[in-house]
């Protein structure tokens, strides 16, 4: 069984052991600081006898190094140390994750976690509901004051038997083991945790949420800096947002209501600009060709759904329907009851001229082009194209 060296210190970053057992490129020691990651937190790398070590994992109850290229035999006794400033960065973000969680909880008491990730490159918490900027906002805000109080952060072990067990936040179901880790934030947050943490709040630093997503399924993921990089990010996008207010003619104390007019002259305007394509093509004279009724036109909008409507109302009625939408790019669509008019075959061969592409079935077909440009010379092809089919 290795001697787990991080558990009883986890600022411990160089040591001497002994190899053990070696496969391949796997070695076991005696002792290590090495942490094989767990709790949400990715494993140590480091230095082993001169050799990097890429990756550091448990395995049938031993921790097991992957040290590619060694020449290590048993019984070597070797130097080994930890990437320090990796393995602080994790720390770090370990027990700021504790302290945003815990932060976000007094927000909404309702919240769940479901998942946290930590590693140099991205620290985020899945949690399973929704929550507010504004929530976000009082939550971080605590967190960076418990930081500055400097709150000693303690490791202690607790039996499940333990009366105390439900003052603490655990997935009991989760742990095999008869007893648990904890977590201890001073004054503000108890956790069932296996990772590796920092002793006081102040080596924090500091904390930032940047973003949130969806996670699908689980919710959603709550992304989180922290140190220089939470001051960084805050700054940077506190200056993309003034640049933004002041190229609306805004002030920042009026940003949100500016928005939110917006965002109503927005869907405004395109309410306005569906009923006006709608109307435009209600109006359309058709062309007959070979006695069947052939209805084309252009409309300037990206409503996709429009065109396809009134062009299977078309169709039901026994004509032919070619509409060309335009947008950033062409929207191309083709219907018609008609079998001697073939729709995916004809928009196929007639966008690939234009450099678009093309699908669907013999009744109904739709593609796109890039040049808007293109758009006259694109319906023209069309019309030549059902002429010849009728």
């Amino acid at each position: 069984m290795t001697d787990e060296l991080f558990k009883d210190d986890a600022y411990v970053s160089e040591f001497e052991a002994e190899i053990t057992s070696v496969d391949g490129d796997y070695v076991t020691l005696g002792g290590t600081a090495f942490y094989p990651g767990g709790g949400g937190q990715v494993c140590d790398t480091g230095i082993i006898g001169g050799v990097k070590v890429i990756e550091v994992k448990e395995a049938d109850g031993e921790i097991v190094h992957k040290v590619p290229g060694h020449r290590f035999s048993v019984g070597d006794r070797i130097w080994c140390s930890v990437d320090w400033d990796r393995r602080y960065d994790l720390m770090k973000g370990h027990t700021a994750e504790h302290l945003l969680f815990n932060s976000l909880h007094r927000q909404d008491p309702e919240l769940n976690i479901v998942k946290i990730f930590i590693s140099p490159e991205s620290k985020y918490v899945i949690v399973d509901r929704d929550i507010g900027w504004d929530k976000i906002s009082a939550a971080v805000r605590f967190a960076n004051k418990v930081i500055l109080e400097n709150h000693s952060v303690r490791r202690s072990v607790m039996s499940k038997d333990d009366p105390d067990i439900s003052k603490i936040r655990v997935k009991l179901d989760r742990i095999e083991e008869d007893e648990i880790s904890v977590v201890e934030i001073e004054d503000v947050d108890l956790a069932a945790c296996c990772g590796i943490h920092v002793m006081e709040t102040e080596e924090i630093g500091a904390i930032f949420v940047s973003k949130k997503t969806s996670a699908g399924k689980d919710g959603v993921e709550i992304h989180f800096e922290i140190g220089e990089k939470a001051v960084d990010e805050s700054m940077s996008l506190a200056t993309s947002c003034l640049s933004i207010i002041d190229g609306l003619g805004s002030k920042p104390s009026d940003i949100e209501r500016t928005i939110s007019n917006m965002k109503h002259e927005l869907e405004s305007c395109k309410r306005m600009l569906k009923e006006s394509t709608v109307s435009m093509i209600r109006t359309l004279k058709p062309v007959n060709v070979g006695g069947v009724d052939v209805y084309a036109g252009i409309f300037h909008t990206s409503d996709r759904s429009v065109l396809t409507d009134a062009a299977e109302k078309y169709k039901e009625d026994g004509a032919v329907a070619t509409f060309i939408g335009v947008g950033d790019n062409l929207t191309v669509l083709l219907a018609s009851e008609d079998k001697r008019v073939d729709c995916k075959k004809l928009i196929s061969e007639t966008l690939s001229e234009f450099g678009g592409r093309g699908g669907g079935k013999p009744d109904f077909a739709q593609g796109g082009v890039a040049d808007t440009a293109m758009k006259e010379r694109i319906l023209e092809s069309l019309m030549k194209g059902i002429e010849r089919s009728l």
